[in-house]
């Protein structure tokens, strides 16, 4: 087993990504064969046949070949050595290589699997004021903004800002910064950035300085009293909840994203459509100081 972790840890990435989609599509599709690993990453034949025999060699249970399928299947002991294998972590690597190569019908899925999103309008700035923020960031810089907010105002006043994060609310992108002007940490919302400018000058402030950022609060959300019981117990398990609470570990500073994007009940009195908003806070005396917004 000592060898077997000296073997993993020096191999190179490029053959680590290679070995991983090996693992996943036969995980996930139930058989991978030479072409597969050949088509998805332009390799001949000859290098591919290479990958699925040093694959083998690391987990030899894992696969085993099958001729009426010209590839490979799961072995009956098959573990995961190189991807983690959760829904979570391989949903978005199957969506994210929708368009692998191109076939005799157009774009190919590389994991062999269809997947089809919902073209929601795109909230973003140009590329441009984007790669100014994410530079401030990755360097610690301050930067100069022009913003827009819904207030409409101090439209044409710039600001300076420190930036040290992005979010993605699974609705739109924010920016997480320490705001000069209010002497605060807030969320600034991509698509309103006009313009921007990484200065010179060092950030002052930082996430350690951000204390809804650093600190994590257990949201504790459960089916909607207005349901029957029958639903409230299918909410349960799609949510994969026990004792009936379903518990969220998260950053303070998004609590009131995620309220939004599960369309919780915030109501104090559960007022709300049950059959719209499905979840209701339990720990609601806890949460409502950091998402305030959210409950009104």
């Amino acid at each position: 087993m000592a060898g077997a972790g000296k073997m993993l840890g020096e191999i190179k990435w490029a053959t680590r990504q290679r070995l991983q989609y090996i693992e996943i599509l036969a995980y996930y599709t139930g058989v991978v064969s030479r072409s597969d690993v050949a088509r998805a990453f332009g390799i001949s034949d000859a290098a591919a046949t290479k990958d699925l025999k040093y694959y083998s060699d690391i987990a030899p249970e894992n696969l085993i070949y099958k001729h009426a399928v010209f590839g490979f299947v799961p072995g009956p002991r098959f573990r995961e050595v190189f991807a983690d294998l959760s829904p979570a972590r391989v949903l978005p690597m199957i969506e994210a290589n929708l368009t692998g190569y191109e076939g005799p019908y157009g774009d190919h899925p590389v994991f062999e699997i269809a997947v089809e999103h919902l073209n929601l309008p795109r909230r973003l700035p140009g590329k441009a004021v984007l790669a100014q923020i994410t530079r401030a960031i990755h360097a610690c810089k301050k930067l100069l903004v022009s913003y827009r907010s819904l207030s409409g105002k101090d439209i044409d006043q710039k600001r300076i800002i420190e930036p040290h994060a992005l979010v993605n609310t699974g609705h739109r992108w924010h920016v997480r910064a320490y705001n000069e002007r209010n002497f605060d940490f807030r969320d600034f919302v991509l698509s309103r950035f006009v313009a921007a400018e990484c200065l010179d000058t060092g950030a002052e402030s930082n996430a350690q300085y951000d204390d809804d950022w650093m600190e994590q609060v257990s949201l504790q959300l459960a089916p909607h009293p207005g349901l029957n019981e029958t639903n409230r117990q299918s909410l349960l398990i799609d949510y994969g909840a026990s004792d009936g609470i379903i518990e969220i570990h998260i950053r303070r500073a998004l609590i009131g994203y995620l309220l939004q994007q599960l369309s919780v009940d915030t109501t104090a009195d559960h007022s709300m459509n049950p059959r719209r908003y499905q979840l209701v806070v339990m720990n609601r005396d806890e949460i409502e100081p950091f998402a305030s917004w959210a409950f009104e």
